[in-house]
């Protein structure tokens, strides 16, 4: 039973990191090479994109943005750029032309390049065909720029501000209200088996 606890446990931690590591924001210092947009149809890994843009109409299929970057080490990394939206992750991102336009505007050459950091969420899979979502970009100080995610720090923070308080609650529920009404059935059912012991 110990193992089967365990395992659910480990399961659930497992299940909510990877949540934050997909939800929270992460940053990239890279090199934009090209933009494009490319129709999508939308299948089993429809839950990994984004909202059609805020004033489109939805459907199975539709024009998605892409920036094609380069990592400082040579790797190639495609961030898609769609809308947020109102929904989830709170991004609240309404503005993917403007940041397509801002990427236009910061392709570079390998002879002359121009490092900007992408901020984005999400995950890239070859395997299930699914892009991290840009939402913001900047210039960078250049490739070796040192990024701090201060953001993700104080949210993981009040995370477990917030796991601590609801742990001590239910310790303070089951000090005060489940481990005297244990005690007072103990006393209940000593007191019932004292008086048929004395008939």
């Amino acid at each position: 039973m110990r193992y089967v606890k365990w395992s659910l446990i480990l399961a659930l931690v497992a299940l909510v990191a990877g949540f934050l590591h997909y939800t929270l924001p992460g940053r990239d210092i890279v090199r934009i090479t090209s933009t494009e947009t490319r129709r999508i149809d939308f299948g089993e890994n429809s839950i990994f994109w984004g909202a059609p843009d805020v004033g489109t109409a939805a459907g199975t299929s539709r024009d998605v943005r892409f920036i094609n970057a380069v990592r400082p080490n040579g790797k190639v990394i495609v961030y898609r750029n769609e809308d947020t939206g109102w929904g989830w992750p709170p991004y609240f991102k309404l503005d993917s032309s403007n940041l397509q336009a801002e990427a236009d505007d910061a392709k570079s050459t390998p002879e002359s390049p121009k490092w900007v950091v992408i901020t984005h969420y999400g995950w890239r899979s070859e395997f299930l065909t699914i892009y991290p979502n840009a939402v913001g970009l900047r210039p960078a100080e250049g490739p070796e720029e040192r990024l701090i995610p201060w953001l993700n720090l104080v949210i993981l923070a009040l995370i477990a501000l917030l796991a601590f308080w609801v742990w001590r609650m239910l310790a303070q529920f089951h000090e005060r209200v489940i481990e005297p009404a244990l005690w007072r059935i103990g006393d209940w059912r000593r007191g019932l088996a004292e008086r048929f012991r004395r008939r």
